[in-house]
């Protein structure tokens, strides 16, 4: 199995002994021994994944690397963080979901009004099995734990990722810039319910209502 090792927080290095992982195309900065690469396309593996693909328009482009050797990932100096599955699954945004070990299924699901209030679809990434994925982020990631006794409200803008036995309500609200008169109108969250962990980033993106 390939190993993934953090260069700092900024570049992530994957030993390989003859097997592969899949990262997201154009991420590798470098690389030292023997490798071959191949294009793919993410939303999952097969048949089902091309008619995924084509529902969704989920076309995450990704690319196979094989050999032997270290390669090094890095994308536009955003943060790295390593999440280690054992079974589970893993929601991600395409756009933070950097590296997967081969051994990880992908796929898409359903994220309805949320997706939409982030400017991405209606869809996200899923990661499922027992391996290593990397995510980035834009400044350190904070994961959150969320329990029955503690649900958690989460800017659609500032989401990345989440695993565990969670439900999402999409909630209307209003923000904490709205409260010291940076911005104005109404705003979303995401509110989590159940058992598991939630990815937060400190830097925002752009929504629907624009930045949250």
């Amino acid at each position: 199995m390939a190993q993934f090792r953090l260069q700092g927080s900024r570049v992530l290095a994957v030993d390989l002994t003859g097997d592969s992982v899949k990262a997201k195309n154009g991420a590798m900065v470098a690389y030292e021994g023997e490798m071959t690469f191949k294009k793919r396309t993410g939303g999952g593996e097969g048949l089902r994944g091309m008619v995924t693909r084509r529902l969704t328009g989920e076309q995450m482009a990704v690319m196979e690397v094989k050999g032997h050797g270290t390669c090094y990932f890095a994308d536009r100096a955003s943060e790295i963080n390593l999440v280690s599955l054992r079974g589970e699954k893993l929601y991600v945004e395409s756009s933070n979901l950097l590296c997967t070990d081969s051994a990880l299924r992908t796929g898409t699901s359903f994220t309805g009004l949320r997706g939409s209030a982030q400017g991405n679809g209606l869809f996200t990434t899923t990661v499922e099995g027992t391996g290593q994925a990397a995510l980035v982020s834009a400044g350190t990631a904070v994961v959150l734990r969320v329990t029955p006794q503690t649900p958690l409200q989460v800017d659609p803008g500032a989401y990345i990722a989440h695993t565990g036995g969670l439900k999402q309500h999409f909630q209307a609200g209003v923000n904490f810039r709205a409260l010291i008169g940076e911005s104005g109108g109404e705003s979303f969250q995401i509110r989590f319910e159940g058992d598991g962990l939630v990815y937060v980033q400190p830097s925002e993106r752009n929504t629907i209502g624009g930045e949250v």
